[in-house]
């Protein structure tokens, strides 16, 4: 697993001279910051590792002086917990890139989604709304929701109006087309949840190897 930054799509050629839609993602380097054993972590081996180094001066205390106790050069702006098997096989300095991964290899992307804001049923789900003439009196709303006196209640379930977006989804099985550890650089094929500069973190595919 390595923590990341999406930076923006674009696109590349096949070898055929067909166009693919990719998205470039920086990937690492991931130092690990901390390792944690099962029986002070409620049961689960797990190792921290720590993304984006900060500057002294934009650092907190604390975070400062959790790294000077682990050792470590700089704080960190991003920190996530992997589970792992063997601590052993982990030392506090560690670091990950992007050589772990290589080209045809698919991994599953996990990333907070655009925020859209409290929306109404047509753009959150995809209702057709009503007539839009002038004696119309429905135009966009919700329409009718539940029942007049039995069971006089909504369903669980209902859909209507409420935040959309602002969410940690997985997309899952995105084929890496290139990558270039030079510049921690990963091309995707398709999209990544979330915005550009969106912090994502990048894992093996469960599901497709």
């Amino acid at each position: 697993m390595l923590i990341g930054r999406k930076i923006g799509m674009t696109q590349v050629f096949g070898d055929d001279g067909d166009a693919i839609a990719v998205t470039a993602v920086q990937l690492g380097p991931c130092v690990v910051t901390q390792k944690k054993d099962a029986d002070r972590n409620g049961g689960v081996n797990a190792i921290q590792i720590g993304f984006d180094p900060l500057k002294e001066k934009n650092a907190k205390k604390p975070q400062l002086e959790s790294a000077k106790k682990a050792g470590l050069k700089s704080a960190f702006r991003v920190l996530k917990d992997m589970r792992v098997d063997k601590l052993d096989d982990y030392e506090v300095g560690q670091e990950f890139n992007v050589t772990q991964f290589e080209t045809g290899q698919f991994v599953d992307v996990i990333a907070k989604t655009k925020g859209r804001g409290f929306q109404g049923v047509i753009k959150r789900h995809g209702h057709h709304g009503g007539p839009a003439g002038h004696g119309s009196m429905f135009h966009r709303s919700t329409g009718g929701i539940g029942q007049s006196a039995s069971p006089g209640r909504v369903f669980k379930g209902r859909k209507m109006p409420g935040q959309m977006g602002a969410k940690r989804i997985t997309a899952q099985n995105l084929k890496v087309i290139a990558v270039y550890p030079e510049d921690n650089l990963v091309l995707l094929k398709g999209a990544v949840p979330g915005a550009a500069k969106g912090i994502i973190t990048v894992c093996k595919a469960k599901k497709k190897s």
